[in-house]
């Protein structure tokens, strides 16, 4: 008789506990609906007048809502540019456009100090990284001790200068294109400044309708770029304090570790594609995907995470932080693929 009371009162202790649980999900949603609708307005804005890549304007807002860098690969002509400028035109928030080539300089990137005569000291000149959003212009451009400045911009969030550190703005977030067909001239980036990259975007072509809306709205000899501002900074730090509080099921977390794991031991999880990967993703992949499938969340107006999240950003978080063998390249099978393999194959909760 008293393990049954026990019973019955740890499930009516349970069910409690689901019901206040469900009801502060409930409230957060209610929160979000509200506080996603400047998303929605930007990404109306840019797609006056970028076409046909809602995707990429997707993944730039998951950037500015997981406080995460991206690195965008496309062949030229894909409005990569374009994109990320009418997407700090729709922020009231600092832009600075980087032209990356093989002779830049730190210095040119992060600043310098500066003698002046006049006072007879060194001052401080800082550089185009103090702003709020980067667009750094073909990446792969730039020589490793360019790439290795931005490195630490990009993970610690300062910058050092004559031996004094200053703190970045915020927000803070890197943009990074890069060219995949013209190798001649580049610097491929390490591994190590890959894995700091939140996202890697590959866009791509526009389909029949998408570019005739483009032969449309852009055959003109004039552009006139002009976005509306919609949103403010403190719109973007108050969404990403709500993405923090999204919750996210156990079952859900499993799943993220699953698709993790199965890049360092597919073996175990029954992937056959363990010849093709050199080395698995590290645990910035876990971090990056959960946040990442928080903010597609908190756009979608929901305070909880769905293993569709998961699946929706999973290959953009995974594809850059996977090494393959040389016998997977020889095979013509790339990072997208062993990805693919893994989300396909690891079953959904």
């Amino acid at each position: 008789m008293s393990t049954t009371s026990n019973n019955g009162r740890r499930e009516s202790s349970n069910q409690n506990e689901r019901n206040v649980l469900h009801d502060q999900i409930n409230r957060l949603s209610t929160v979000i609906k509200q506080e996603c609708k400047p998303f929605n307005a930007l990404v109306e804005e840019v797609g006056e007048v970028i076409v046909g890549q809602e995707k990429l304007i997707h993944r730039m807002l998951i950037g500015l809502l997981a406080n995460g860098h991206l690195l965008i690969e496309g062949v030229p002509g894909l409005a990569k540019t374009t994109a990320v400028a009418c997407l700090a035109q729709g922020i009231n928030t600092g832009f600075q456009r980087l032209q990356f080539t093989p002779d830049l300089l730190p210095a040119d990137l992060i600043g310098t100090m500066v003698y002046r005569p006049q006072t007879q000291e060194f001052i401080v000149q800082k550089g185009p990284i103090f702003s709020n959003l980067i667009l750094a212009d073909e990446i792969n451009r730039a020589p490793a001790k360019v790439q290795s400045a931005l490195l630490e911009a990009m993970q610690e969030r300062q910058v050092t200068i004559g031996g004094e550190t200053f703190p970045l703005d915020n927000p803070f977030l890197v943009m990074a294109t890069q060219n995949p067909i013209e190798q001649e001239g580049t610097y491929p980036l390490p591994e190590a400044q890959m894995d700091r990259f939140l996202l890697k975007v590959v866009v791509d072509y526009p389909n029949r309708d998408q570019e005739k809306m483009i032969l449309d709205r852009m055959s003109k000899t004039h552009q006139s770029h002009s976005v509306e501002t919609v949103m403010q900074p403190e719109d973007i730090q108050r969404a990403r304090k709500l993405v923090d509080k999204i919750y996210v099921d156990n079952k859900v977390k499993d799943y993220i570790v699953d698709l993790v794991m199965a890049t360092r031991e597919p073996d175990s999880y029954g992937v056959p594609v363990a010849d093709w990967i050199e080395y698995g993703v590290s645990p910035r992949a876990t971090i990056g995907l959960t946040l990442a499938a928080k903010a597609n969340a908190f756009l979608h107006g929901r305070g909880f995470v769905i293993p569709q999240d998961v699946k929706d950003m999973a290959l953009d978080v995974l594809r850059h932080r996977l090494a393959i063998t040389y016998e997977a390249e020889a095979e013509d099978k790339t990072s997208d693929d062993v990805v693919k393999s893994i989300i396909d194959q690891i079953r959904v909760p």
